[in-house]
């Protein structure tokens, strides 16, 4: 099992921070567009929910497409939700996403713990590229929302 954990602040209010990320068709807006991220979803709605099935397309390996299937399994508006694959490039994974309020922003956490198939072999994998891919996903997710959102910094009050 191997487990990926980033922290960012943004100059927003939980509230609106809530709305942006809970929102599945903002995924494809903080994913790169490398990924080829597509939705297949017909109704993923716009509002997340518990028991919600998201299904999409990605292609992080050579352009390869792969189907992929979560489910919101856990929402508690607005501090977290938690995604599980039910199928897809993973044997497991887990994702939590949290929001915390602090002063003048809010402070987004993201615990992932997944593991890859093939044994031995998915750990060769994650040491030679999946932990790197994730990692650079993430860093490019947190300058896509500095870029729609704007530099988190304690001394600036957050606009409502």
């Amino acid at each position: 099992m191997h487990t990926l954990h980033r922290t960012q602040k943004l100059p927003l209010t939980v509230s609106q921070a809530w709305k942006f990320l809970s929102a599945p068709a903002n995924l494809k807006v903080i994913t790169p567009a490398y990924m080829g991220f597509e939705m297949t979803s017909l109704h993923h709605g716009s509002e997340m929910y518990a028991g919600q099935i998201i299904t999409y397309i990605v292609k992080p390996v050579l352009g390869i497409p792969l189907k992929w299937c979560t489910e919101i399994t856990h929402v508690q508006e607005p501090d977290y939700f938690v995604d599980e694959q039910r199928f897809g490039p993973y044997t497991f994974w887990h994702h939590q996403h949290k929001l915390k309020e602090i002063q003048n922003g809010v402070l987004m956490e993201d615990i992932v713990h997944y593991k890859l198939p093939l044994w031995f072999l998915g750990n060769i994998a994650n040491s030679l590229f999946v932990e790197r891919q994730l990692a650079d996903i993430f860093e490019f997710r947190q300058k896509k929302l500095i870029e729609l959102f704007g530099e988190y910094n304690e001394d600036i009050s957050i606009k409502n």
